[in-house]
């Protein structure tokens, strides 16, 4: 259909489907095009066809009106661009409904996706990336979902920053109803988006297809649980498809939740990440959104120079030893030891007894 519109236009495309005819180069174009046969074609035709005495553009339209949505189409100001990049699978429409300005909003956006099962970990998780992204400036893209999904909307909203619901129903059916409430708060602090007209019902094939709008809108997909058979690895495909940037949370190699991204990480399809600034610095600007590196605290010993660690090292735990002793264990003259004493005794890790020098015990932390 995409194809379709493309060559002859949308109205064209309609009377073609009216007519019960394909236009004769356009169909040899699409024989040619992976070995379709003429039977495939005219299938496909029949389909739509079917469904053209279900189509009502008046009643949508005045549907639209009354769940105060609004409608985009490619090239109108408000339309991200980037889903252009979906070519022959572009949406030919989409309805809004939310007081968020569509298109602002998904400039700098990141999807995160997942179980709908999911952990009391992986809530966390999803919650606090995305709280920490939106107090960042980012709009988080998920799909309205139970589990991750709710968590990530959940966790935008605290942000401050708009967040993208992008849904597999029409944008007045709450599905689930569960997220009644949550769909309200989205609709006022972002923006709730489907393909589907108002009134659509939620199918399992549309749950899927809009996958491909949510890795579309998105600088990047995060995976945050997923199990080896799940839609967030869908999601996941079509991001690396369309050369956009996939990172997965790591979880306890025990869950079989995690599974899915444990195979990203594996197959070296998805970039780990453990913290809202790694994920940043993967999906923001080169130089510019660089994470700060993690290291370990610094402890007094870290300090010491390789002659002192030697004195250390030749301080006995119980006991204790003549600076002379220790000097020859440490291979140092005396002197140096003797300095080296005075600077362990200093920093704590040395004291002096009547039995001699010795180590000083390690508090417990």
């Amino acid at each position: 259909m995409g194809r379709l519109v493309a060559a002859h236009g949308a109205a064209g495309a309609l009377a073609c489907v009216r007519a019960g005819r394909w236009p004769g180069e356009f169909a040899a174009a699409e024989r040619a095009r992976a070995g379709r046969r003429e039977s495939d074609l005219e299938r496909r035709l029949e389909s739509w066809r079917a469904r053209l005495p279900l189509v009502d553009p008046g009643r949508d339209l005045a549907a639209t009106e009354r769940a105060g949505a609004r409608v985009v189409v490619p090239g109108d100001p408000g339309w991200p661009t980037q889903l252009d990049d979906l070519g022959d699978a572009r949406p030919l429409i989409l309805w809004l409904r939310g007081d968020a300005e569509f298109r602002f909003a998904c400039l700098r956006s990141v999807a995160i996706v997942g179980s709908r099962a999911c952990t009391a970990y992986g809530a966390q998780v999803a919650a606090d990336f995305a709280g920490t992204l939106s107090e960042r400036g980012w709009t988080v893209v998920s799909g309205g979902a139970y589990g991750i999904d709710g968590a990530a909307h959940r966790g935008a909203l605290s942000g401050g920053a708009p967040t993208v619901c992008v849904l597999a129903c029409g944008v007045d059916v709450p599905y689930p109803a569960g997220h009644t409430h949550l769909f309200d708060a989205i609709r006022a602090d972002g923006v709730l988006v489907s393909e589907s007209p108002p009134g659509a019902r939620p199918a399992r094939t549309r749950f899927l297809v809009r996958n491909r709008v949510i890795a579309a809108l998105s600088r990047g997909t995060l995976v945050v649980e997923a199990a080896i058979r799940s839609g967030a690895l869908n999601t996941a495909a079509h991001a690396a498809d369309l050369s956009r940037h996939v990172a997965a949370v790591p979880g306890p190699v025990t869950s079989e939740l995690s599974a899915g991204c444990h195979r990203l990480l594996r197959e070296s399809a998805a970039t780990c990440v453990t913290t809202p600034e790694e994920l940043i610095e993967l999906i923001g600007e080169m130089g510019g959104d660089l994470a700060p590196v993690r290291r370990a605290p610094t402890l007094p010993l870290d300090t010491l120079s390789p002659e002192a660690r030697r004195v250390l090292d030749a301080l006995p735990a119980r006991g204790g030893a003549g600076p002379a002793t220790i000097a020859i264990a440490a291979g140092l003259p005396l002197t140096d030891a003797l300095a080296h004493l005075g600077h362990l005794s200093a920093i704590g890790q040395a004291r002096q007894t009547p039995q001699g020098w010795r180590r000083r015990p390690t508090p417990p932390p």
